[in-house]
């Protein structure tokens, strides 16, 4: 993931770090690598994602709309 506005060999292997990664990826691209649904699914509570992103999701990961 390339980052310009933070430096990411400084970030740490916790919760927070990893919750911020997936709102990177999924808030502005991937850069050709692939989501980790397990993470998504374990953090969806946390993830700060735009609401229409989000119901997305929500359909692709557990067939429910709203």
């Amino acid at each position: 993931m390339y980052n310009w506005n933070t430096p990411t060999k400084h970030i740490t292997r916790s919760k927070q770090s990893t919750i911020w990664k997936l709102n990177q990826h999924i808030n502005f691209g991937l850069n050709g690598k692939k989501l980790n649904l397990r993470l998504i699914r374990k953090y969806w509570n946390d993830l700060a994602i735009d609401p229409k992103r989000k119901q997305l999701l929500r359909y692709l990961l557990w067939g429910k709309l709203s």
